[in-house]
């Protein structure tokens, strides 16, 4: 399967940037999702949900989503419907602008990084 990687989580582009297309975001959560909305708007899809895991967007700064690389002939619809949830759920979360130590920040890269790694390995199992 091909796939890229949308990320603003340093710990994914290092692990994943010489095997597969990363896109490395230096922005926000929403920016991330935003920047997936456009790739999805020009004929991309989903391979992961935006929202995944149990962090609210407003409780971490990472985000990792993968899309198709190849964009189809149409939009998918199925894929607009759930970015656009996506970043209204997002926009209803208060933006604490929390200071988190850098403990704090590795702990949510790791979150982040082991639930776009068991996607990764679910579509290297699918080649």
């Amino acid at each position: 399967m091909d796939f890229r990687i949308i990320t603003n989580n340093p710990a994914v582009r290092q692990a994943y940037d010489a095997q597969y297309p990363v896109e490395f975001q230096t922005d926000s959560y929403m920016d991330v999702l935003v920047r997936v909305r456009n790739l999805v708007q020009q004929g991309c899809r989903l391979l992961t949900h935006p929202l995944s895991g149990s962090v609210k967007p407003n409780e971490t700064p990472y985000k990792s989503v993968m899309v198709s690389v190849k964009a189809g002939p149409a939009v998918d619809k199925e894929s607009e419907c759930i970015i656009e949830e996506c970043i209204l759920a997002c926009r209803k979360f208060a933006d604490l602008h929390k200071k988190w130590n850098d403990s704090v920040l590795g702990d949510f890269q790791y979150i982040d990084y082991s639930l776009i790694s068991s996607a990764v390995a679910s579509a290297r199992a699918m080649d």
